[in-house]
């Protein structure tokens, strides 16, 4: 908890001391006046979540698991009917279902000599968090705790393996992530050799003085197998990508879907009902609907790691596109001619074709997108664009350029 200021506060005491000059019949009253100062302590109002913390006192736990909204607050004395109309009133605003173990709760009492919640906070995740305050009715509020973000510069040198090397040098790991993800296509993760080193200017966020996570990269090198990538964020149409010295994309796109023509019949879901099964289970990843025999295409760049079958997938292929992402193509009548394992196949390569192989109902293309091995939303997935720096950008895009290069030099 912050500490306290201290507040001054000064009392005037005064003290009279009356002497009498007893000549004659004459009476002088002299008057002396004795201040003395007295500091007494008080604190300067503090917030937290929008309420001024020095009036109550304040329970911080931690949701445990399968502890529910009602039990919580039950323990604090705080009235079922109270509690219904939080539900109800929260409805529009946050599904109190949704509470997380694990997450961050705080309980704000009054210091009477009989206690009452009068706020309660769930925090959602390091930054938001819902308010409710118990008042003549349940008032409830959805907010964001202030960010302070700082701009920092990193270097290191690549010793094992860039993630060791980031814990090495006193940098957060999941900048490790960060640059493999902008570096995906123009670099081989997997391939980095001792010496290989990298500069990084980047944001930090801060709540307050705690380190709540990575922003946005702004710009960045990666010295790999002699040659030097260097890389700057910026933004055109709207649109923020990373580009290179020359005004390139760094990425490149992904096709929105490995057939020209199809539907839609079944979409990504951690609970979908199978068709077969007859049961609830995840689906990740996107059916598309289509005529046997319908031409399948990679999505983008790759390389073949599977040609077969694999149990409920019938005959499906795997592409590996990076050190990053990877697609799955599943329920195929037939593989193109030739394909096998080992192969290089461009962007829009035909690899298969549409069929009922496997745990099936009918003729549709099971895809699957994988993001460092963890299956993630084909139609989320964001492709950013390939495109380079336009012409009328060029100007400001080298005012970035000329801001950051030399703060990329070893």
């Amino acid at each position: 908890m912050n500490k306290l200021k201290l507040g001054l506060l000064t009392l005037v005491i005064s003290l009279f001391t009356i002497s009498c000059n007893q000549h004659g019949n004459n009476k002088n009253d002299d008057v002396q006046i004795d201040t003395t100062s007295i500091l007494i302590e008080k604190a300067d109002p503090v917030k937290s979540f929008g309420i001024l913390v020095n009036d109550f006192t304040v329970i911080q736990d931690v949701i445990k698991p399968n502890q529910t909204l009602s039990v919580i607050l039950g323990k604090h004395s705080v009235k079922y009917k109270d509690i219904d109309e939080l539900v109800r009133n929260s409805k529009e605003i946050f599904d109190v279902r949704r509470i997380k173990s694990g997450n961050h709760f705080y309980i704000f009492q009054t210091k009477d000599s009989v206690p009452q919640t009068r706020y309660f906070v769930y925090q959602i995740n390091k930054i938001e968090y819902v308010r409710y305050e118990f008042a003549d009715s349940i008032l409830v509020n959805r907010e964001k705790l202030e960010v302070r973000i700082d701009t920092v510069r990193k270097s290191g040198i690549i010793e094992s393996s860039l993630w060791m090397s980031m814990k090495n040098s006193g940098v957060d790991p999941n900048l490790a992530l960060e640059l493999s993800d902008i570096y995906a296509w123009t670099i081989d993760f997997y391939g980095l050799q001792k010496g290989d080193r990298f500069i990084a200017i980047y944001e930090k966020k801060f709540i307050d003085t705690n380190y709540i996570g990575l922003g946005k990269i702004i710009a960045c090198r990666f010295d790999n197998n002699g040659q030097s990538f260097f890389g700057y964020r910026f933004k055109q149409d709207s649109i923020e990508d990373i580009f290179d010295n020359e005004g390139g994309s760094l990425r490149r796109a992904f096709l929105k879907a490995p057939l020209k023509f199809r539907r839609i019949s079944s979409r990504f879901s951690n609970s979908r009902y199978h068709p077969v099964l007859k049961i609830r289970r995840p689906h990740h990843g996107v059916d598309y609907a289509a005529a046997t025999g319908t031409p399948v295409h990679t999505i983008g760049d790759g390389r073949i790691t599977f040609v077969g079958r694999k149990g409920g997938y019938g005959k499906r292929v795997e592409i590996k596109h990076n050190g990053i992402y990877s697609t799955g193509y599943a329920h195929l009548s037939r593989y193109a001619n030739g394909l096998k394992k080992g192969d290089f196949v461009k962007q829009g390569t035909t690899i298969g074709y549409v069929g009922s192989t496997g745990m099936s109902t009918g003729p549709h293309l099971d895809f699957r997108v994988y993001k460092n091995g963890q299956p993630i939303d084909p139609l989320k997935m964001k492709s950013p664009p390939a495109l380079p720096i336009k012409k009328e950008y060029l100007d400001e895009y080298n005012k970035v350029m000329s801001k950051y290069s030399r703060q990329l030099e070893f």
